[in-house]
């Protein structure tokens, strides 16, 4: 197997730039990491809706090729992507300054308003981006100043976006967890979180686990339990976590999910057989596991 050793030009660079950081006090360093939760968790909030709708573009526009009818218009630009146009006011279109578009700060000066409008806006903003700067510096203060830290930060912001992108579609799209899934294994060819072995045999596992699941739930119900972008997502976190990890990740992925279905049928806020997104307890349980360890598989001689 190849080892990425100091000799290796990248290594010793990346070596390098954990020495620099780490040599600088705790506090700057949980700072940075901070201020960089926030600015990620903004341009979080740009993904979960944007993609969706871009996605949504491109099948409209393979539609049309095929049937040769042009695509309804849907009132947006025509160059349209995560970085164009520049963010605006879901309600009236006003284009946001520069002061507008401060992390959780601009939705404080503004009271949950459009400064022109003065339509509320989504809690979930900000929400977001703070949940994305207590992931950054809980991935610092797990991981200490390393690469480690920089990719755990990485994985539970992806796992933050496509969340939110599921809870709103009910989709977990292919370019976010395939790349993801990827990534795990590039990540783990120097057994960053798991050996590269395991990274594999937990991807490979993930997906038929739950495909195996939905397969039965289909035989027995006659209905779809879950997407298949559950199945992806599942490998992605086994590809970054390794197989021992997925016990756990599903177990707390269950009894979450169960809790809060549970509680929201019988708070009315949605039926028995309303589907509920599984994305989001995945990537809870994910996250949970990258930071806790897997006390399951260990309590059970592993």
């Amino acid at each position: 197997m190849y080892d990425l050793s100091l000799s290796d030009p990248l290594a010793r660079h990346a070596a390098g730039l954990s020495a620099t950081f780490g040599a600088l006090p705790t506090g700057v360093q949980f700072a940075f990491a901070i201020v960089l939760g926030l600015v990620i968790g903004s341009f979080l909030n740009v993904v979960a809706h944007r993609l969706p709708i871009m996605l949504e573009r491109a099948w409209r526009a393979e539609v049309s090729d095929t049937t040769g009818v042009p695509p309804a218009d849907d009132g947006l630009p025509a160059r349209y992507n995560l970085c164009v146009p520049r963010s605006a006011c879901p309600h009236c279109g006003h284009v946001l300054s520069a002061w507008e578009n401060v992390p959780v700060v601009s939705y404080l000066l503004l009271r949950g308003r459009c400064s022109q409008c003065k339509t509320s806006l989504s809690v979930r903003y900000p929400l977001i981006e703070l949940a994305s700067a207590a992931l950054a510096a809980l991935a610092l203060w797990s991981f200490g100043p390393s690469f480690a830290a920089l990719a755990a930060f990485g994985l539970c912001a992806m796992l933050l976006a496509m969340s939110a992108i599921d809870i709103d579609t009910r989709l977990l799209p292919d370019s976010m967890t395939l790349p993801l899934l990827w990534a795990g294994l590039i990540v783990n060819f120097c057994d960053t979180f798991a050996s590269l072995r395991a990274g594999v045999v937990g991807a490979i596992a993930g997906y038929l686990f739950l495909w195996c699941v939905y397969w039965l739930f289909r035989l027995v119900r006659g209905v779809e339990g879950m997407g298949y972008g559950d199945f992806k997502l599942l490998a992605a976190i086994g590809a970054w976590l390794g197989w021992t990890a997925l016990p756990q990740v599903v177990l707390i992925a269950a009894v979450t999910g169960a809790v809060v279905g549970i509680g929201a049928t019988l708070t009315g806020r949605m039926r028995f057989e309303e589907p509920l997104p599984f994305g989001p307890f995945l990537a809870a349980g994910g996250a949970a596991t990258l930071f806790l360890g897997t006390p399951l598989y260990h309590a059970f001689g592993g």
